[in-house]
């Protein structure tokens, strides 16, 4: 099959007829996914139909094609081309009233993908079914990139508590607001921003060793992940995008987390505070990230919940999630999108809209 030479920048899809927001004329869809299948809604207009007060049905297979190309690009596949599509009529859709629109990937290879589709009332009345074969011409690049205190596991007030006691002998009064500024970063960068730069390599190794021995002992057995990171996780890893985990902390604590939540298994890589030479807000931890997965920065979204780490997503070229599990939403206005909860979140909009 010949593939037409057609601009793939995303930017154009704000003006897609279907599911375009700028488009004046457009359908203006806003597809979800759930894990399973990708849904949608809408509700057609007299500008809309064939027959009077009926959808016109070539209106309404271009709400089941749509949702349909999102089902695919839930699986990893940024560009697919329709080899053959069928839809089957089984009720008219009246204008005014809301259609639900539903679309799943029923077989995949690595040339071609089976979905399947269908619309129907909001009293459960099937619409229309169709199916649709696509063949596969460029598989996603994307990746996501995960930090992990703050945002994977709930273990600040863990790390506070380290961190007041290791400090209680050379400045007693440590605070949360401290804390929360510097948290994220990695530990000599914190020392060195509280007891400043004159401190020996010797002294900053042993508050180090001290703070993070007390932190394993806080954290083992009482690490939860926060609230949507599991769902999102999960859903990410049968797209077949590729994760890494991306922290300042040391690898000793980055192992004790992933085995205290089970989440090892979902990335692809994990990169440590040990293996870069600066902390962030330097971009270099999220470049060898980008690195290990063979992709590059454009392509790397980050889940983010600190300024310092926003500064470095975006100074490595990325774009960047923020959510507001440690600081407010006012902290965080160099990302690119910020959210209360990572419930909040599902994979289109993070792949598209971010």
């Amino acid at each position: 099959m010949e593939i037409p030479k057609l601009d793939l920048n995303l930017a154009g899809s704000k003006l897609c007829f279907a599911c375009g927001q700028s488009n004046p004329i457009g359908l203006k869809l806003e597809p979800v996914y759930d894990g399973e299948k990708v849904t949608a809604e809408f509700i057609p207009g007299e500008f809309h139909q064939g027959w009077k007060n009926a959808t016109h049905g070539g209106i309404l297979y271009t709400l089941l094609d749509e949702v349909t190309a999102y089902a695919i690009l839930c699986h990893g596949i940024d560009f697919g081309v329709t080899t053959k599509s069928e839809i089957r009529f089984r009720h008219v859709a009246p204008t005014g009233e809301s259609i639900q629109i539903s679309a799943w990937v029923t077989k995949l290879t690595k040339r071609l993908v089976e979905t399947k589709g269908m619309l129907a009332l909001k009293d459960n009345t099937v619409i229309a079914e169709g199916s649709s074969l696509f063949y596969i011409w460029r598989w996603s690049k994307k990746a996501v990139l995960w930090d992990m205190d703050g945002v994977i596991a709930d273990s600040n007030s863990f790390h506070f508590t380290a961190w007041q006691e290791a400090f209680s002998k050379r400045r007693p009064n440590f605070t949360k607001q401290d804390f929360t500024k510097l948290f994220g970063t990695r530990n000599d960068f914190i020392i060195h921003k509280i007891l400043g730069e004159g401190l020996s390599k010797e002294d900053t190794k042993a508050i180090v060793h001290e703070k993070e021995t007390s932190f394993r002992e806080k954290a083992k057995g009482n690490t939860k992940p926060l609230p949507g990171v599991i769902k999102l996780l999960n859903t990410i890893k049968r797209g077949n995008f590729k994760l890494a985990l991306v922290s300042s902390a040391p690898k000793e604590n980055i192992d004790l987390l992933n085995n205290e939540l089970n989440i090892g298994g979902y990335f692809n890589c994990i990169v440590s505070g040990h293996e870069v030479t600066e902390s962030k807000p330097n971009p270099r931890i999220y470049l060898l990230a980008a690195e290990k997965l063979e992709t590059r920065p454009e392509n790397c979204i980050v889940i983010e919940d600190s300024p310092f780490g926003i500064e470095a997503a975006k100074a490595a070229g990325m774009r960047c999630l923020a959510v507001t599990n440690t600081h407010p939403k006012e902290d965080l206005g160099k990302a690119d999108k910020i959210v209360d909860s990572l419930e909040d979140m599902d994979l289109i909009t993070l792949i598209q809209r971010i």
